[in-house]
């Protein structure tokens, strides 16, 4: 396991939870939150981190990373506050499934192929291990 395949995984495992969401089934809303939460939590404690010191051609992205987290991390802070049967809570919810969807596109074709490039497979597995350990001390 590395890094990348790590943060793929927990991309595509969101995104069977979106997909029921697309449905109309709004109870895997906190299970989509939560799992933003640990997401995100890794990617700003680990992986960003080592981007920016050890590729720095992918500065700019990384910082609109960081302000596509500020986004979503507000969208699921209202939607924990919200009421389910709340008129406004589906919308949010297709709001946030939206915005999580082009932050895993830019992210996959962009920079993940830019960081395993330059990482390489040793690193990409020592920061996996170190994301698997941020995730557990949560």
């Amino acid at each position: 396991m590395d890094a990348i395949v790590l943060l793929r995984s927990q991309h595509r495992d969101v995104e069977k939870l979106f997909k029921a969401v697309d449905k109309g089934d709004l109870s895997v809303v906190p299970e989509i939150c939560a799992a933003l939460e640990e997401h995100a939590r890794i990617e700003e404690d680990v992986f960003y981190p080592a981007v920016r010191d050890e590729v720095p051609d992918e500065m700019s992205t990384v910082l609109e990373s960081l302000e596509e987290h500020l986004i979503v991390k507000r969208l699921v802070s209202e939607l924990q506050g919200m009421d389910p049967d709340d008129d406004a809570y589906e919308a949010k919810a297709t709001v946030l499934a939206e915005n999580v969807r082009h932050h895993v596109r830019e992210e996959e074709d962009e920079l993940f192929p830019a960081v395993r490039s330059t990482l390489g497979r040793k690193r990409l597995a020592e920061l996996a291990e170190l994301m698997q350990r941020d995730a557990v001390r949560a």
